[in-house]
C-alpha cells in the first residue's frame, strides 16, 4: 500500500513539474484601467459626469515593500492580462508542487517507520527471552 501511494505521489509531482516547464512569460501585478482629467477648463473631460481621458493602463505591483506602477500601452494590455494569468497559474502549480512534495515526504517517513518496526518485530520474535541467573553470592573469606 505504501509503495503504491509513494509511486502515485511521485507521478503527480513529475506531472506538475512538466506543467511548470511549459509556463510561458509571466508578470506579477494588477492591471488597472484609468481615466484622467487633463485640467483644461474647456476640455470635454472637465464637464460634469465625464469619465476623463483614457483609458490608459497601469500595472501595479509591490517591489521591496513599495508599490511600483508601470504604464502599459493600450495595445499591450491584452498581452499583459495573459502574462498576469500565467503568473497566477505558475503560483498555483508551485503551491500544488509543495503540497504533493510534503505528502511524498510524509509517505516516505511513514514507510520507513513501518519498515523499521516490521524489522524490529522480526528480530524480537526470533530471539529467546533472556533469563537472569539468581544473584551471585560472593565467596570471600
Amino acid at each position: 500500500m505504501a509503495d503504491a501511494e509513494i509511486e502515485a505521489l511521485e507521478r503527480k509531482r513529475d506531472s506538475i513539474k512538466k506543467e511548470m516547464v511549459a509556463v510561458g512569460d509571466m508578470r506579477q501585478g494588477t492591471l488597472s484601467e484609468r481615466y484622467r482629467r487633463c485640467g483644461k477648463p474647456r476640455c470635454r473631460c472637465a464637464k460634469k459626469g465625464a469619465r476623463g481621458h483614457g483609458p490608459s493602463w497601469s500595472l501595479t505591483r509591490a517591489v521591496g515593500g513599495k508599490t511600483v506602477t508601470t504604464i502599459i500601452p493600450a495595445e499591450s494590455a491584452e498581452q499583459t492580462r495573459r502574462d498576469i494569468a500565467e503568473f497566477k497559474r505558475f503560483r498555483g502549480l508551485a503551491k500544488e508542487l509543495v503540497d504533493v512534495s510534503e505528502q511524498l515526504c510524509d509517505a516516505r517517513i511513514d514507510a520507513s517507520v513501518q519498515a523499521a518496526s516490521t524489522e524490529a518485530a522480526k528480530k524480537r520474535g526470533s530471539k529467546k527471552p533472556l533469563r537472569r541467573n539468581s544473584s551471585r553470592k560472593s565467596t570471600r573469606s
